[in-house]
């Protein structure tokens, strides 16, 4: 549990510990599980003390506040990863800029970002978002649709369809949370059964990282409980 008068450090460690301890509990190494730093709202200064910590991977959601980020930390070996919704008029700089995007639902985006994915660079690794609820508040693709859109993703150039990412509703009991990363780990499960070869799912925030962790999460993104509440927009 965060609690206000812990340091960053301190917090690194907890999560660390946690995220180790879950590993553990559904067979698997802490090694297993990356541990993606929401720094969307933060400043630069916060992003390079976690990195003085050994945090590697920072997920932006925010495009312009990002790119900004990218620049002043640049000498950073860091990998960015991009979780927000996006426009597809703003794509070029995600497949210009990031390593990974956590959140296709559509086709055209994923189209845009493989055309516009500089030839120098290593291909975008891909996750396609699910939208396990049909909630109409959430992006994400519905799971029936899921199969044809991977499929198409696959078929890209520049891109690396790697794995499944969601956000399911709010749930406060482990067993109910469990749920839902179930869903989409068996919704992984039958498209590796086709040939898929997926890799990821990037599952699980602040509240239910550890439910994702015992239902298979390779990547969880963490925000509140690194960095503590996100600072007010002026």
């Amino acid at each position: 549990m965060l609690r206000a008068s812990q340091n960053l450090p301190e917090r690194v460690q907890e999560l660390r510990e946690r995220i180790a301890a879950a590993a553990a509990r559904s067979g698997r190494t802490a090694s297993s599980v990356t541990l993606l730093a929401v720094s969307k709202a933060q400043p630069a200064e916060r992003v390079c003390a976690a990195a003085a910590q050994g945090v590697r991977d920072f997920g932006e959601s925010y495009l312009d506040e990002a790119l900004g980020k990218l620049a002043a930390l640049e000498d950073l070996p860091l990998t960015w990863h991009f979780v927000g919704r996006m426009q597809a008029n703003k794509t070029r700089p995600v497949a210009e800029r990031f390593a990974w995007v956590h959140g296709v639902d559509r086709l055209r985006i994923a189209e845009r970002l493989s055309a516009q994915r500089p030839f120098h660079a290593p291909a975008l690794n891909i996750c396609i978002q699910v939208n396990l609820a049909g909630e109409a508040s959430k992006g994400g693709v519905p799971p029936a649709e899921l199969p044809a859109l991977a499929a198409q993703v696959a078929a890209l150039p520049r891109l690396r369809l790697r794995g499944l990412m969601c956000i399911p509703p709010e749930e406060t009991e482990p067993a109910r949370q469990r749920q839902w990363f179930a869903k989409l780990r068996r919704l992984e499960e039958q498209l590796n059964a086709g040939g898929a070869g997926l890799d990821t799912l990037s599952m699980g925030m602040s509240e239910d990282f550890e439910s994702a962790i015992l239902e298979g999460a390779s990547i969880v993104r963490i925000g509140t409980a690194l960095f503590g509440q996100r600072p007010a927009k002026a």
